[in-house]
């Protein structure tokens, strides 16, 4: 044993602290993917942090064995000095105090889109009114935000829908959704619907995928246009779109139009349940269920405060699902 901690102190200065943490997740979890899932990162990128780590102590860590993925005898060694190593780190870098929501008065970035604006800050804004009331929210938009800003830790989380994401940042899925179509409740097409109906209408596009400053749309870009026009490229067919719009509110405002269609994610629709002059209907053909995902700066992973408010958004997002 001691001849193993002598090795691991001298291969120190190769390791940073993150892949310490991958390799106690790794160990504990036995599995990447599980591993990847706990930590917030993505799964190419926990295999790549395994990869390093295989180079690093110069053995396979983890070998695939009938009964799944099993610690190697190294492996089992360095467990309990990683996790001396870790424990010694964190009491050395974090802060004294613990956070008390109750009394903290502190300011929380978040860029959300409408959308997250419209189904998950209402039932946050509940739970902070009652565990943290002197807390306060500054929410930005997607065109307020780089994945530059993230990364140094000025924006405290992203709550979005994203085609791609830096590998360093930390990530937790939230909920995936389903579509919905809002039509005005007279129009005829309600008792009517199906996919040729669908396709003789005029329709709204509705999306804020990522982030940064947006550019104009074309309706032949179907790759940029998303879910919807890609899934009815599969069908060989696509919809005549007259508006796009980046704001979830307004396309469901352009709902009551009795011309329009908008086909826009389910949870955004509650807003509306109560509203006559629309209906809400189920697509005539399938679409795949979008993700929304909650995205934060490695620096700020160990944040006392922020480990806080991200476990109260993830406990909301369960909720909100019930």
């Amino acid at each position: 044993m001691l001849c193993i901690f002598g090795i691991f102190l001298m291969n120190i200065a190769r390791v940073d602290l993150n892949l310490l943490v991958y390799l106690d997740v790794l160990l504990r979890e036995c599995n990447v993917t599980r591993a990847a899932e706990e930590l917030g990162i993505s799964q190419p990128a926990m295999s790549n942090s395994l990869r390093r780590l295989r180079d690093l102590f110069n053995d396979p860590i983890l070998v695939r064995t009938s009964d799944g993925m099993t610690p190697t005898d190294r492996a089992m060694e360095l467990k309990p000095l990683v996790r001396k190593v870790l424990s010694a780190a964190e009491q050395t870098i974090l802060p004294k105090t613990k956070f008390e929501p109750e009394q903290s008065k502190r300011i929380f970035r978040i860029m959300a889109s409408d959308y997250t604006e419209v189904t998950l800050l209402p039932v946050l804004l509940a739970v902070l009114r009652t565990e943290a009331p002197n807390i306060r929210l500054d929410i930005m938009t997607p065109s307020d935000v780089s994945f530059h800003d993230v990364e140094r830790g000025k924006v405290d989380l992203v709550i979005n829908r994203f085609d791609s994401l830096p590998q360093s940042f930390h990530q937790v899925h939230l909920w995936d959704d389903s579509f919905s179509c809002v039509v005005n409740a007279e129009n005829p097409i309600v008792k009517n619907w199906n996919l040729q109906s669908y396709l003789a209408h005029k329709h709204v596009w509705v999306s804020k995928t990522g982030m940064g400053v947006g550019v104009g749309m074309t309706p032949d870009d179907v790759q940029r246009l998303g879910w919807v026009d890609e899934a009815l490229s599969k069908l060989d067919v696509n919809r005549e779109i007259a508006v796009f719009t980046r704001h979830y509110q307004a396309a469901l405002m352009l709902g009551e139009q009795q011309h329009l269609i908008v086909t826009i994610p389910t949870m955004a629709t509650r807003s509306i349940a109560d509203n006559g002059k629309v209906a809400i209907l189920e697509p005539p053909f399938a679409i795949p269920r979008m993700r929304l995902k909650m995205v934060w700066s490695p620096l700020l992973q160990h944040d006392p405060g922020h480990r806080w408010m991200r476990q109260t958004i993830k406990t909301v997002s369960e909720q909100i699902l019930l």
